[in-house]
């Protein structure tokens, strides 16, 4: 059996305006975090310039607190590939986080599933707001 060290890893990219988000923006991250849910792998502020040029940069010293305790694991994680390929979803002149986070849970499936003789062959996502539109069809129809 594989000891997975880790497990799947999403790509989220959160836009706000201004060159810094204000600390209440991820308070659910810092929230998730500490409840061991996930790991927070890498973080990368980029800001979009008027012209379209994408700029990092790392958290300055006022930004300490947006993470509160929370450390990246694997700084770097995010490559200049996927912050640019992420980038493009930026509007002109505002800013962006680039969260790269392991799901804590799906490790365990994972590794307890390869344990008993499978294998997660392929996930899919299906974003929040589609799944609620679809709930809410089906509970149309059921009415």
């Amino acid at each position: 059996m594989n000891d997975f060290r880790y497990g799947p890893v999403e790509f989220y990219l959160v836009g706000f305006e201004g060159e810094g988000p204000d600390p209440a923006t991820f308070q659910a991250l810092r929230d998730l975090i500490a409840s061991g849910a996930v790991r927070l792998l890498d973080f990368v502020l980029l800001t979009k310039t008027a012209s379209g040029d994408v700029e990092t940069r790392d958290l300055d010293v006022d930004q300490a607190d947006l993470l509160g305790e929370a450390h990246p694991l694997a700084d770097g994680l995010a490559g200049e590939e996927d912050i640019l390929m992420l980038a493009q979803h930026v509007p002109a002149g505002t800013s962006a986080a680039v969260v790269v986070l392991e799901l804590a849970f799906a490790r365990t499936l994972a590794a307890k599933l390869q344990a008993s003789g499978g294998e997660v062959l392929r996930t899919e996502r299906v974003p929040a707001p589609v799944v609620n539109a679809m709930i809410d069809i089906l509970e149309q129809e059921g009415e």
